[in-house]
């Protein structure tokens, strides 16, 4: 019954939580992988190298902290009962530390700056995710849950390309860059961190306004701790029962990893290997989000008819290729063409996990499940950044540092393959 009820969610509602999406694609787009990367790297680092390894460095830090705590804070939300009082904290602490990145000048001395407020915005976005991806299946049901993450992702990409085009022709490849912001160290670009906070706190707030919340269970905050923990304790004991689950989530630990770090590094390294310049990135970045937001899109109802699982594989062959082909071409014009491809499965692939998950998790323990989704995407994130680091440092070359990334999703969908997908 409760599942039916799900289905049922308003339009609105739905909508508002797709726009979140919207809202939070400006961060990992922006920040993370094409414009604040790329400037990190060239600006601010002594080296390019040294750059790209420290910034692997924080990000993994970042994963491992994401891996630790998620499931932790997932088990107290669920016995407190609400979600968006956490999402909402979340949300405003990611804002604020994005915002301050906007002091990183283009001088080594204020790395350490950079790195602290990536990880800790970083952090707060992953916790974020925790929460908002878990009220899922209460709005679209198990017999719509896989267009309606489609959706969220297809949105997703959108906001990102949005932010985008305004970063791209506001502020970084103008003459007169908007709100009269000056060139001189880097002002125009270090503007673009503004950009993203604004972006995610304004289009966060219809969530916050229109899609509804489970009921508060009337548990106070040191039981739903002390209760919460030892929910998790006793999940984590028995997690043998929950047979699927656990090998779905070992899976996608491994080939959420080589998702996570591919958009991590990749403003880099087309930067570093291809001499993109900002705009160039930005240009890149526009077209990715285009090639993957069609993607998500297309394989939205496909989710639902044929199974998350199918889509997933199917995606996780064509990244392989594709991403295999981007290590050995030379010619910027090729790394476009593969880049355009490589996004078509990108969205798919996050898209369907979050939908299987749904399916997959117990209706009592969505948000605690969805917390251990997160330690799968993250407990060996760390490894994939600091891999990749690792190896561009070892040998003085982004590709090898690239390679480290297809060795993640292999082994991902090798382990994907046995999986009993739900009927639904």
């Amino acid at each position: 019954m409760a599942e039916r009820r799900g289905s049922m969610a308003g339009k609105r509602a739905i909508f508002s939580w797709c726009l979140y999406d919207w809202a939070n694609s400006a961060y990992p787009t922006v920040v993370t992988t094409f414009v604040f990367g790329a400037y990190f790297i060239t600006a601010v680092a002594e080296t390019p190298e040294s750059g790209t390894a420290a910034w692997g460095y924080a990000v993994g830090i970042a994963g491992l902290a994401v891996a630790l705590f998620s499931p932790v804070l997932g088990a107290i939300a669920d016995r407190g009962g609400r979600r968006k009082p956490w999402l909402a904290v979340l949300t405003m602490a990611g804002v604020m530390a994005t915002a301050l990145l906007w002091f990183t000048r283009p001088d080594s001395g204020d790395i350490v700056w950079a790195l602290v407020f990536v990880m800790l915005s970083s952090i707060a976005f992953e916790f974020a995710m925790v929460f908002y991806n878990a009220m899922l299946p209460d709005l679209a049901g198990s017999d719509r849950v896989g267009r309606v993450s489609g959706w969220g992702w297809s949105l997703g990409y959108a906001g990102g390309l949005a932010c985008l085009v305004i970063a791209l022709f506001g502020f970084v490849k103008t003459d007169t860059p908007l709100f009269g912001i000056p060139t001189e160290d880097a002002a125009h670009v270090r503007a673009v961190v503004l950009l993203a906070a604004a972006w995610f706190a304004l289009f966060s707030l219809p969530l916050f306004l229109f899609t509804p919340d489970r009921p508060s269970t009337g548990v106070g905050v040191s039981r739903a701790v002390r209760e919460g923990l030892a929910t998790l304790r006793a999940t984590i004991r028995n997690i043998r029962n929950y047979g699927a689950i656990l090998r779905f989530l070992v899976a996608r630990m491994f080939y959420a990893d080589g998702l996570v770090t591919l958009f991590a590094v990749g403003g880099i390294y087309a930067a570093g290997t291809f001499g993109m310049d900002f705009g160039e990135v930005i240009q890149f970045g526009i077209a990715l989000n285009v090639t993957a937001g069609v993607g998500s899109l297309a394989f939205a109802w496909a989710d639902d008819r044929i199974g998350a699982k199918p889509v997933i594989v199917i995606s996780l062959v064509a990244l392989i290729g594709l991403g295999a082909g981007a290590l050995v071409v030379e010619s910027k014009t090729a790394f476009w063409v593969i880049g355009m491809a490589l996004g078509v499965f990108v969205g798919p692939a996050q898209s369907a996990s979050r939908s299987m998950m749904a399916r997959l998790a117990p209706e009592n323990l969505r948000t605690e499940m969805f917390g251990l989704y997160a330690l799968s995407g993250k407990a060996t994130a760390f490894m994939g950044p600091i891999a990749f680091g690792f190896a561009t440092a070892l040998f003085d070359s982004q590709r090898a540092g690239m390679a480290t990334i297809l060795v993640f999703l292999v082994v991902g969908l090798l382990l994907l393959i046995p999986v009993r997908e739900p009927p639904h």
